[in-house]
């Protein structure tokens, strides 16, 4: 007999008594109480009895699994941390639904990150391949950039097929590069597509920063053989998206660049100023990092939103329309076209339309701005927040 009789129960836990007791009291349900609690109370000590365990394997115990998986969903939304800690230990991988779900849905990166390495962990390759496979609203963005931040080179096969997929858009694909770029095999692969000339030429911008940051100088060598970055208006080379991030600017300056010679207001609506051809920027310093406000300035066919994706109307008679699509219906369509103009056809008059992979946003933004131009626009934006 491997229990004590002798053990007793004590307000700050058990004490004079072995893994092995413990366990075999958990799943006969013998612990001592002074009285018999409700069960959630029983259920929830029995788990966080568990948790003080090491190397428990519940693999051969499926009632007391059970309870630890039905104890680890309740704590989803009230303790994240706990939910995840149950999830990792105990390999709960009935719970993989909800970890996608998470990636899928949570807006807490920390919490999204956590999700993909753990599913990442689990090998479970189907739960990952199917957020990765849903476009719709970008999901498939957020699910790459949650895989990539995990920096687990186990994503790599997952991620391979989207960089040189020309189906799936440039936001999808570059932020597969993006990822790829966090490990040392993904970089070289990465090199490897860029040297036989099977990476798309619109993911260079994505690719240059990867590879040419490298912290393998073999890699950042071979890859200035064929990619560099732009140059700005004064014809010095743009800095790395990752050095860019670290410097500070000036807000008021920024503000100025906005609404002059970076022609930002032309498109973009701040406080009610401006054009409302892309997004509203008003409170866009609480949506998106540094990091990305770079990259959609100057890769903004990497960054495009949801609802606002260029489309190309060809009509009857010859018309060439680009914009971003206002409304639609079985009776006609409305466009706003760059200059903010809305312009409407029939539906029966026109003869074609496709999604365009590339920007609205003008490309090469870059070349009319200066390295503190550009640092001093993301000073202004970063400074757009949602009121408190």
């Amino acid at each position: 007999m491997f229990c004590s009789r002798n053990a007793r129960p004590f307000a700050s836990g058990w004490l004079m008594i072995s893994a092995g007791c413990l366990l075999a009291g958990l799943i006969l349900g013998n612990l001592a109480f002074a009285e018999d609690p409700p069960l959630s109370i029983r259920d929830r000590l029995k788990v966080q009895t568990l948790l003080k365990l090491s190397d428990v394997d519940l693999s051969d115990k499926p009632d007391l699994k059970g309870l630890v998986v039905r104890y680890a969903r309740s704590q989803m939304a009230t303790d994240s941390a706990k939910f995840f800690e149950l999830t990792e230990k105990f390999s709960l991988t009935e719970l993989s639904p909800e970890l996608a779900n998470l990636i899928a849905t949570s807006t807490d990166d920390t919490q999204k990150v956590t999700a993909a390495k753990l599913l990442l962990k689990f090998g479970d390759s189907d739960q990952l391949k199917t957020l990765l496979s849903n476009t719709d609203k970008n999901a498939d963005v957020a699910a790459i950039n949650a895989i990539g931040m995990t920096a687990d080179a186990s994503a790599q096969p997952l991620l391979e097929p989207i960089v040189l997929d020309g189906q799936r858009t440039v936001a999808a694909r570059s932020s597969a590069v993006a990822a790829l770029g966090r490990t040392g095999p993904g970089q070289k692969w990465l090199l490897s597509m860029v040297e036989q000339g099977k990476l798309a030429k619109e993911l260079n911008f994505a690719a240059a920063n990867v590879l040419l940051t490298s912290a393998d100088e073999s890699v950042k060598t071979a890859a200035s053989k064929h990619l560099m970055l732009p140059a700005t208006a004064d014809s010095k080379p743009l800095p790395p998206v990752s050095e860019l991030v670290q410097r500070k600017g000036d807000a008021e300056k920024g503000r100025m660049v906005f609404t002059g010679i970076g022609l930002c207001a032309k498109c973009h609506k701040v406080k009610g100023e401006g054009k409302e051809v892309g997004p509203d920027l008003s409170e866009i310093g609480s949506k998106l990092s540094r990091d990305a406000m770079y990259v959609s300035i100057l890769d903004p066919s990497a960054g495009v939103n949801f609802n606002y994706e260029t489309h190309t109307l060809l009509t009857e008679d010859g018309t060439v329309v680009s914009g971003i699509i206002v409304s639609q219906t079985d009776a006609e369509v409305v466009i706003k076209t760059a200059e903010a103009v809305q312009l409407t056809f029939e539906r029966d008059a026109i003869t074609g339309m496709k999604k365009s992979p590339i920007s609205l946003m003008p490309q090469d933004l870059q070349k009319q701005l200066t390295v503190d131009n550009l640092v001093d626009v993301v000073e202004y934006l970063s400074t757009l927040k949602k009121p408190e």
